[in-house]
C-alpha cells in the first residue's frame, strides 16, 4: 500500500475563522430573537463543513432548529471520523460525525463512543469506479488503485472490507488517501481507478466528463450511514444537550428526504460557495434521499441486529481483533419519539 503522504500530512484541523466563513450565511442570533443565552456545544466533523454529506447539519443551522433547542454550535474539522471518536474521547470536544461503524473501530482500542443517531438506514459510503476500468465485482481490484479521504477515515476500513469480500488485502492494491479534494480528482484524472467515499465525490467525477459507477458499500461489506457520536462520559454528563442536537438534526434529515429540491434550494441560498451550484446539489441531495436516508426505523435509530452484523463482518475479516457487547457500540435513548 502506497500512501499519498503530502496530502494526508498537509491536512490541518480546521479551526474556528475557517468554519465560521462556511456558516456565515447561517448565522442565528439568540439575541435578535430575544431568547435566553445559547448552550455552547462543540461539533467535531470529519471533513471540511462544505461537504454536501454535512447537508442535515447546514440545513439544521441555517433553519434556526439548534437555537431553537437552546443550542449554539462551534463546528470544527478533524482528519476522518476515526479522528473525531478518538478528540471525542479524549474530552476535545462535546459530539461528532462519524460513520455508525466507527465505534466497532474504536472501542476495540479502548476510545469508549458510542453512536448518539444514525443518518439513514444505509451506507453513507459508495464504492465509485470509473466506467472505463471494467471493475465489476471486489476480486477485480487485484492491482488497481483506490482512493480514501484519509487512513484515519472510516472509509478506509470500509475498504479493507471491501477488498476481504473479494479475498483480497490492502497489498494487492494501492490505495491513495487525497483528502476531501484528491480523494475524486485522482479518479477524475485516472491516477485511481475508483474511491469509497460519499456520492457527493462522485457526482464531483461526473462533472469533469468522466462517467462512473456507484454501488453503495453494503452490495460487498456491511455497513452503516453516517451517524453522530459521543464519547460514554459526555453521554452520562449531559444528555439533555445531545437529545436537542439530535431533535435538531432528524428534522432537517426529515425535510432533506421529504423534498431534496427545496432542501437544495435553501441549501445553496444559504452556502455562498454553492450559490451557482443548484443543479450539482440538487443532483447531490436526490441520491441521498432514494438512496441513503430511509429507513424501516424512526429517523436516527439503529437496529441492533445490523450492527451486529456489521461488526462480525469486521472480526471475520479481521478488520478488528473482537466483538464488543452490541449494546456499547450505540444508544437509542435520544432518537425523538420514543
Amino acid at each position: 500500500m502506497k500512501r499519498n503522504g503530502g496530502m494526508a500530512g498537509g491536512w490541518r484541523v480546521l479551526r474556528d475563522a475557517c468554519v465560521a466563513g462556511a456558516f456565515a450565511a447561517m448565522a442565528w442570533s439568540a439575541q435578535a430573537q430575544g431568547t435566553a443565552p445559547l448552550k455552547e456545544v462543540t461539533f467535531l466533523l470529519a471533513a471540511p463543513p462544505g461537504e454536501l454529506a454535512f447537508a442535515p447539519f447546514m440545513l439544521a443551522q441555517t433553519r434556526g432548529y439548534y437555537a431553537q433547542e437552546g443550542l449554539k454550535v462551534r463546528w470544527i474539522a478533524v482528519h476522518g471520523g476515526a479522528a473525531v471518536g478518538k478528540q471525542l474521547a479524549a474530552g476535545n470536544g462535546d459530539i461528532g460525525d462519524a460513520l455508525g461503524d466507527t465505534p466497532i473501530l474504536l472501542r476495540n482500542n479502548g476510545v469508549n463512543v458510542k453512536g448518539v443517531a444514525l443518518l439513514g438506514g444505509h451506507p453513507l459510503h459508495q464504492f465509485i469506479t470509473r466506467a472505463d476500468r471494467t471493475i465489476a465485482q471486489a476480486s477485480d481490484l487485484r492491482g488497481r488503485t483506490l482512493s480514501v479521504m484519509s487512513y484515519e477515515d472510516t472509509s478506509y476500513y470500509v475498504t479493507l472490507g471491501i477488498l476481504a469480500a473479494g479475498k483480497l488485502n490492502k497489498s494487492d492494491v494501492t490505495i491513495y488517501a487525497g483528502g476531501p479534494n484528491g480523494v475524486w480528482q485522482d479518479v477524475a484524472n485516472g491516477r485511481s481507478d475508483g474511491l469509497v467515499g460519499t456520492p457527493e465525490w462522485g457526482a464531483r467525477v461526473e462533472e469533469t466528463g468522466v462517467k462512473v459507477h456507484y454501488r453503495p458499500t453494503d452490495q460487498l461489506t456491511p455497513g452503516m450511514g453516517q451517524a453522530i457520536i459521543a464519547s460514554d462520559k459526555k453521554i452520562a454528563s449531559d444528555p439533555e444537550m445531545i437529545s436537542k442536537f439530535v431533535r435538531a438534526t432528524m428534522k432537517a434529515m426529515t425535510e432533506i428526504e421529504a423534498d431534496p429540491v427545496a432542501a437544495s434550494r435553501a441549501y445553496v441560498g444559504a452556502v455562498p460557495s454553492y450559490a451557482d451550484k443548484l443543479d450539482f446539489v440538487t443532483k447531490v441531495l436526490t441520491y441521498y434521499a432514494k438512496y441513503v436516508f430511509p429507513s424501516r426505523l424512526r429517523p436516527g435509530e439503529f437496529d441492533p441486529a445490523i450492527v451486529a452484523h456489521v461488526q462480525k463482518s469486521y472480526v471475520d475479516k479481521k478488520v478488528v481483533r473482537a466483538a464488543q457487547p452490541v449494546e456499547s457500540l450505540y444508544t437509542n435513548q435520544f432518537i425523538p419519539g420514543k
